[in-house]
């Protein structure tokens, strides 16, 4: 018996790309909405985690917004415990709405070429060597609470995530998930890709002065509002700030008012405003 023979003809005319473009945005959309049917965070865990101290102060729009967002970043990754600690709903939930909150009002693209995220019970070895920028070999062998990779895993703490070891300010997740952001473009350097409304002069200008100034008080071992580690680099200096921004809004805009406007420019957010 003869088979089906089936002809696929090229799209012709002015329209054709854009109704090829059209049914993958419809496809896409289709995607998203059936996961957000069948997968979406229980209302159990929901109400048990709303009150995060970086979700403070959000409208029922932007937690509806937040939701989604998280319910599609858990389709997207896949979360591992290591020696033996069991990954509860719970804590999937946990880790993704602390992370989506960075990317509310951005896209989920931000967390793209990557799927996973390794989760320790509580603090963990790194020991590992790599190349500077000039090609000395460096050794690392420290405890960490949070590290991420380019292109690849972030790993976290448990203990930390869940905040049940950090101090006013802190938040690992929050902190590993601004390095992605960061080596999203150009590597770690303390500048993720800037918005099209943004000054990369200011920025830098901006994060510079402020980098200097802090590393000054860590060196003559003066307070900080911040972390000291803020100072190890300008990588490490945005993502201690974007914990500061999202932790301390209140405090970090006080503190560091010039840095505080470029940091609410690029997430498109006013966490100080939220908490008045």
């Amino acid at each position: 018996m003869a088979g089906y023979h089936i002809v696929i003809h090229p799209p012709s005319g002015p329209d054709s790309f854009q109704g090829i473009a059209t049914m993958s945005w419809s496809l896409k959309n289709w995607h998203k909405t059936r996961i957000l049917q069948h997968e979406g965070i229980p209302d159990a865990i929901w109400q048990t985690l709303i009150n995060m101290r970086c979700l403070q102060g959000l409208n029922p729009e932007e937690l509806l917004r937040l939701r989604d967002c998280a319910t599609l970043f858990l389709h997207d990754k896949q979360i591992y415990g290591a020696h033996e600690l069991e990954i509860s709903d719970e804590m999937r939930a946990t880790i993704a709405l602390q992370a989506c909150i960075l990317i509310l009002n951005l896209d989920l693209d931000y967390y793209q070429n990557w799927s996973q995220i390794i989760v320790y019970p509580g603090e963990f070895i790194l020991d590992y060597d790599y190349a500077d920028e000039f090609g000395i070999v460096h050794h690392v062998h420290r405890a960490a609470s949070g590290e991420a990779w380019s292109a690849g895993p972030v790993i976290l703490s448990w203990q930390d995530a869940a905040g049940t070891a950090s101090h006013p300010g802190h938040n690992v997740v929050i902190h590993e998930f601004a390095h992605k952001i960061d080596m999203l473009y150009e590597g770690p350097n303390g500048c993720p890709e800037l918005h099209v409304n943004m000054s990369a002069y200011t920025w830098h200008e901006v994060f510079s002065r402020a980098y200097t100034k802090f590393c000054h008080q860590v060196n003559r071992e003066q307070e900080t509002i911040i972390d000291p580690y803020a100072a190890e680099s300008p990588a490490e200096f945005f993502a201690v700030l974007s914990e500061a921004f999202f932790e301390l809004p209140l405090i970090t805009q006080q503190c560091f008012p010039s840095v505080y406007e470029q940091l609410a420019l690029f997430y498109r957010q006013d966490p100080a405003q939220r908490w008045r």
